[in-house]
């Protein structure tokens, strides 16, 4: 059975990611770090696409101790195996925001936890996807991006840092992967409407970044959109970027006059 594995898709954009495979009739995998959470957002999946297949799987990106869970990795690619399922689309979704990291106050292993998380642990889950992309004559991975790998905000050293190196990881994956009809892509969200803009309103409606020249803020439909193009309508596309951020990055300053 072929499927798309996306990560990261109990909540939020990785939500709306899943169901519009789902609604194209796509088989997914899904994982998210909590065991209960993970099963919940399969139960609601089943229900809402009862012709559809849908699994989810528990996956915690890093170890007690700080280390990147590789093993984990594996062994979710080898349960796979075991079921007759094929990745055919690597959807990287999950990440550590790093919030709030202060220079001068923040430890270096909050730096460390986000860069394993954003950076390495999402190698590891390409490496596993691509071997078996390579057996099976191709496949696509997308990355889930941020236009903060370009233009910074306060206190995320960290997620920038991170979100940077992840567009260079892609290009050189793609060049690597090319040989083997496997494309890798990412997609640059800027601000989303989610639960946390949704749980402290006053703040996201005034921040900077809402102000975009398109004048609206994208959803979790719009990054899945552009997600859905990289996976199927985009055949000779390969080390791109697509920036799904209103036009922010576009702009040297907001214009906070408009509405």
């Amino acid at each position: 059975m072929k499927a798309t594995l996306i990560t990261g898709a109990c909540i939020n954009t990785g939500v709306s990611i899943v169901e519009r495979f789902l609604e194209e009739g796509k088989n997914v995998i899904f994982t998210g770090r909590n065991e209960k959470s993970v099963e919940e957002a399969q139960k609601r999946y089943r229900e809402k696409f009862q012709n559809s297949t849908v699994y989810g799987y528990s996956i915690n990106s890093l170890k007690s101790d700080g280390s990147v869970d590789e093993e984990g990795v594996k062994e979710l690619f080898s349960r796979l195996d075991e079921q007759g399922i094929f990745i055919e689309t690597l959807v990287l979704n999950a990440a550590d925001q790093g919030l709030g990291m202060e220079i001068f106050k923040s430890p270096i292993s909050d730096f460390i936890r986000v860069i394993n998380t954003n950076m390495v642990w999402n190698f590891c889950m390409c490496e596993q996807a691509a071997l078996r992309m390579k057996e099976n004559g191709g496949g696509g991975i997308v990355f889930i991006n941020s236009n903060t790998a370009y233009r910074v905000i306060p206190n995320r050293i960290a997620y920038s840092a991170s979100k940077s190196g992840q567009l260079g990881m892609m290009r050189a994956l793609a060049f690597d992967l090319g040989k083997y009809n496997i494309r890798v892509n990412a997609v640059l969200p800027g601000m989303i409407i989610t639960d946390r803009w949704e749980k402290n309103p006053e703040f996201y409606n005034n921040v900077p970044s809402r102000f975009t020249p398109l004048g609206d803020v994208a959803t979790g439909e719009d990054i899945a959109d552009a997600v859905w193009y990289f996976a199927e309508n985009a055949r000779n596309t390969t080390g791109a970027e697509l920036v799904v951020d209103g036009g922010n990055t576009i702009q040297l300053y907001p214009d906070t006059t408009k509405s």
